[in-house]
């Protein structure tokens, strides 16, 4: 007996009917040696000639009118009827409607993903440097805790430099968005200068003086600002020269024109990770002063098991030659048999303080990476290598600090 012959009708696991005799019609059944049931090289569709002479023939799927999404948003419909679908050039494009997810609601699993339109709340030219590659997963604006005396209403006339430059021009010129973006921006109250909402297209200003934000993002005006983020390998020396001559972060520099640039705090010989170099000497100065608090995120790793407690004591303090000190946070990241990978945020900015709190509870540290300074991180960044901020994660960065 054949495959399908083996298979069958639903009524009758054998193939045969009640009669004991093959459903097929003889005609089929002798073309050629082909298999049973209108099978013709495995090519027929399923079904033809069981039980009857005229082939099976699937129904038509129901036949639904293509939305367009441009035209249901909004857009002019054609009246039915006002053009020949027949006369129509058939079109390449996949309609909508057969997409896989097509049918499925917004923001189920499998649903296709909306495109934002320009303009629209949420959409990339309605964000401050939103077409550019970093800084754009940076979260909320954090601004530091310290409180600052009220400030009293300054009318925008006041703010306005008849011989300055209209807003909307030095925020595109600066990277923001466009100038029609950045015109709505402004009609909608989200952009400050000098920590004066303004919502008038007219205001000028100048650009040398003017403290510009938008949605709390500082905009950094000066063209002379380097910010440059180092993944500093371990070996090298925290510093631009050493007298023993040992690698520096000199040695990573390329084509700096002659810019003299200086690190923001210390990594020690050993540590690896991140580690910000800039002209800017008011924010290197923000950035490790302990009034401002700038979190630090590192990854240490140490030998396991690791018992529980050990967390909870570094969160809660301990004490060192110099003074108490603490984690932030703590978390456990990966262990593997004989090592743990930890995680840890602290923003106190002593000499070796990752080391010395490991040391303390009796875990000495096998290899820390420091992986993020306030809202910047390292990432994919590969080590001994050196890159530009985004102007967004400068502004980030500004803000932490309070500028």
């Amino acid at each position: 007996m054949t495959q399908a012959g083996r298979q069958g009708s639903p009524r009758n696991s054998s193939g045969r009917n009640s009669s004991g005799h093959n459903s097929t019609p003889g005609r089929n059944a002798s073309q050629g040696g082909n298999s049973a049931g209108g099978f013709r090289g495995g090519s027929a569709k399923r079904g033809a000639g069981f039980g009857s002479e005229r082939p099976h023939r699937a129904p038509k799927p129901r036949e639904e009118r293509f939305i367009d999404p441009d035209e249901a948003a909004g857009g002019a419909q054609p009246a039915r009827g006002a053009a020949d679908p027949k006369s129509a050039k058939p079109s390449s494009r996949k309609p909508a409607a057969r997409k896989p997810g097509a049918r499925k609601a917004p923001g189920t699993p499998g649903a296709p993903k909306q495109k934002p339109r320009t303009g629209a709340p949420g959409a990339a030219a309605s964000r401050a440097f939103g077409s550019e590659r970093f800084g754009q997963n940076l979260g909320p604006i954090r601004r530091p805790s310290r409180k600052k005396g009220p400030r009293g209403d300054v009318p925008q006339s006041e703010l306005h430099d008849a011989d300055g430059v209209r807003l909307q021009k030095v925020m595109a010129s600066a990277g923001v968005a466009s100038r029609r973006v950045c015109e709505e921006m402004i009609a909608e109250g989200r952009v400050e200068v000098d920590g004066q909402v303004v919502t008038e297209l007219g205001v000028r200003i100048d650009p040398k003086t003017a403290v510009i934000h938008v949605d709390g993002i500082r905009i950094q005006l000066d063209e002379n600002m380097v910010y440059m983020v180092f993944n500093k390998p371990k070996g090298v020396v925290s510093t631009m020269e050493d007298p023993e001559g040992r690698p520096c972060i000199s040695d990573f520099l390329r084509n700096q024109h002659g810019e003299r640039l200086f690190h923001v705090g210390r990594l020690d010989v050993a540590t690896e990770g991140l580690l910000l170099l800039t002209n800017d000497g008011e924010l290197a100065n923000r950035l490790t002063h302990p009034s401002y608090e700038v979190p630090k995120t590192y990854l240490v790793q140490v030998r396991g098991p690791f018992p529980q407690g050990i967390g909870a004591q570094l969160k809660q303090g301990v004490e060192l030659e110099d003074g108490f000190a603490s984690v932030d946070s703590f978390r456990l990241v990966d262990s593997t048999p004989g090592h743990v990978l930890i995680e840890v945020v602290l923003h106190s900015g002593k000499n070796r303080i990752v080391r010395r709190l490991f040391d303390a509870v009796g875990f000495p540290v096998l290899r820390l990476v420091r992986v993020k300074v306030g809202p910047i991180g390292l990432g994919d960044q590969r080590q001994g290598s050196i890159r530009n901020l985004g102007k967004q994660e400068v502004g980030h960065l500004l803000a932490s600090v309070g500028l």
